[in-house]
């Protein structure tokens, strides 16, 4: 009877090979996960990257102009924009480099166009919390914290996974099937 050392090599010169019943381990499990989802975490952090460097970005410039006596609402366009453009292009030449390019002004419109949904998500969030809950209990819901808690953390993690799958779908398309090539009439098989 083969003792245990014997068994774990012929075990492991088996997962080498590839034979049919090898590895069929935890390991397995994981490796077959991370083959199988392993691009998308590469992305969703490659996205979560460049949505991070965005944000610092925005926050920097908002600051900076209102410091120097831009009106609020002035200064948050001017640094929305510029954040907005430093995220397409974050976007578009690391996280989905890989991708097939279509028209750039095509993908910005696009990109442009879910950002502003991805706002729409972020206030319908605040103004569920303030005009919704807050009518219900307002020393909970009226209140600073609460208006950061919906705004930053809820709607903006909702107004995120949004961006992140409507970018992936509709901005930034995986290439398509490619071209069949011609087939020579005049050359014989």
């Amino acid at each position: 009877m083969p003792d245990a050392d014997s068994r774990y090599a012929r075990g492991v010169a088996a997962t080498m090979t590839g034979k049919p019943g090898a590895g069929q381990t935890r390991g397995g499990l994981v490796r077959s996960l991370i083959d199988r989802f392993g691009h998308l975490v590469r992305e969703m952090s490659k996205f979560a990257t460049v949505g991070g460097f965005a944000f610092l970005v925005d926050f920097a410039i908002f600051n900076v102009l209102t410091t120097q006596g831009v009106e609020r609402i002035t200064a948050k366009t001017i640094s929305t924009v510029i954040a907005a453009t430093f995220a397409f292009l974050g976007n578009r030449f690391w996280t989905w480099r890989h991708r097939q390019r279509s028209h750039p002004a095509r993908e910005y419109a696009l990109f442009f166009f879910f950002n502003a949904v991805g706002l729409g998500i972020t206030v319908a969030c605040l103004g569920i919390s303030y005009y919704g809950l807050g009518s219900i209990w307002p020393a909970v819901f009226q209140t600073r914290l609460a208006d950061n808690i919906a705004s930053y953390v809820v709607g903006t993690g909702f107004a995120t996974l949004f961006r992140f799958w409507s970018y992936r779908r509709f901005v930034f398309v995986e290439a398509g099937t490619p071209p069949v090539p011609d087939v020579d009439p005049d050359r014989r098989a």
